[in-house]
């Protein structure tokens, strides 16, 4: 998963990506032995952010380069998710994420092609609400030997047959997004309509008060998607929207913060809202917590906890274990929005080396006088216990 806020769940991790260290083959493949992590868990407890860059003020963005690695800092992720429609009216979401997490700021020199300090962790998650089914997956692989990797010119992110693709040179888009696992698939190309929308302050995603508690953030809120989705061995032509979040960073998350519940959002009347907030030990919402209203013509409007008015309406008990928020009244009075958000299921819980729900929701609610409805994601973290948000 990745946080969005994007505070990553560093000790859990750490933990289940320091399995490809303890194992003899080249990495994991849709799934790693979850028993196995505790054997390892000491590695997470001793990460440490010495030695790797930190996003500590507002920098300038290059592209193509930004759209490929960081390897001087700790963690990184290339975040997809999507809204998908088929002809006969069936409803799908599908959530495909790429996390590098670095496990030393340099590497020392060895001759072994598997030797690599940048390790590879894949989500890939589908959600078909008429069949009332979710399908999760989770891969892991060394950054040697072409198992996975990034690069920026051409944009290609890749774990084994997962990949984000440009199919272009300079620009990323259009993109070709693909993943895999068992009988499901999905192969998407993807286009923007909107610019890039660079998040907190001209890009510096500030999450706690510690001192390169930051990250670098910038997405892609609006993007057409085309494809195959394949469900039970069936291929099914869909379209839809999608979104993009690209963020690196070293040690984000602070130790008197729980988890998050973040929200991506896309209008109807042609508007994006992207929201986070980080919360405390009693519940409570870090100040913090931010967002960004986009609006139709791609500019962007910083969000403040105190623009915001985040209610939880309904819960969900996960048979796995914990609660979670399932339902939320979202307003922006500043911005006449009134919003309600509810999954499109409530069991989006990814069940994986470290357990959270992200799943898509529908909107409907007023902007102004207005009715508005529209359709998004949400991510939420620390609900539940193995939730991994301890140790950043």
């Amino acid at each position: 998963m990745r946080p969005h806020c994007h505070p990553i769940p560093v000790g859990a991790l750490v933990a289940a990506m320091a399995l490809l260290l303890t194992s003899c083959g080249p990495g994991g493949r849709d799934g790693a032995p979850g028993a196995r992590l505790s054997a390892v868990a000491a590695l997470a407890d001793q990460s440490s952010v010495e030695g790797f860059a930190r996003a500590v003020e507002p920098r300038e963005f290059l592209f193509p380069e930004d759209h490929g690695p960081h390897p001087d800092y700790q963690t990184e992720w290339w975040y997809f998710t999507t809204n998908l429609d088929a002809e006969d009216g069936r409803r799908f979401g599908a959530q495909w994420t790429v996390f590098r997490r670095a496990l030393a700021p340099s590497m020392p020199e060895r001759e072994s092609p598997w030797a690599s300090r940048q390790l590879y962790m894949g989500h890939f998650a589908v959600a078909d609400p008429g069949a009332g089914t979710f399908r999760s997956f989770e891969r892991f692989a060394r950054g040697a030997a072409g198992l996975a990797g990034a690069q920026a010119s051409p944009t290609r992110v890749w774990l084994e047959d997962w990949t984000a693709e440009s199919l272009g040179t300079e620009d990323l888009f259009p993109l070709r997004l693909r993943a895999r696992g068992g009988d499901t698939a999905l192969d998407l190309e993807l286009r923007s309509s909107k610019p890039k929308v660079l998040q907190g302050d001209r890009g510096l995603s500030k999450k706690s008060s510690i001192e390169g508690g930051a990250s670098y953030y910038f997405s892609y809120t609006r993007l057409s998607a085309v494809g195959t989705l394949r469900i039970d061995g069936e291929d099914v032509p869909v379209t839809g929207s999608a979104w993009l979040d690209r963020e690196w960073s070293t040690s984000v998350l602070a130790p008197w913060q729980k988890g998050w519940d973040w929200f991506s959002v896309q209008l109807d009347d042609g508007r994006e809202l992207m929201f986070y907030e980080l919360r405390l030990e009693d519940g409570s919402a870090d100040p913090a917590s931010s967002g960004v209203l986009v609006d139709v013509d791609g500019g962007s409007i910083p969000l403040t906890l105190e623009e915001v008015d985040l209610e939880v309406l309904e819960r969900w008990s996960s048979p796995r274990g914990g609660v979670y928020p399932a339902r939320w009244r979202l307003r922006i009075p500043g911005h006449g929005l009134d919003l309600t958000v509810t999954p499109v299921m409530a069991d989006q819980e990814l069940d994986i080396s470290f357990r959270y729900w992200e799943g898509a929701v529908d909107v409907s609610g007023t902007a102004g006088d207005d009715p508005v409805s529209g359709r998004g994601y949400v991510e939420l973290v620390g609900y539940s216990e193995g939730s991994g948000t301890e140790g950043s």
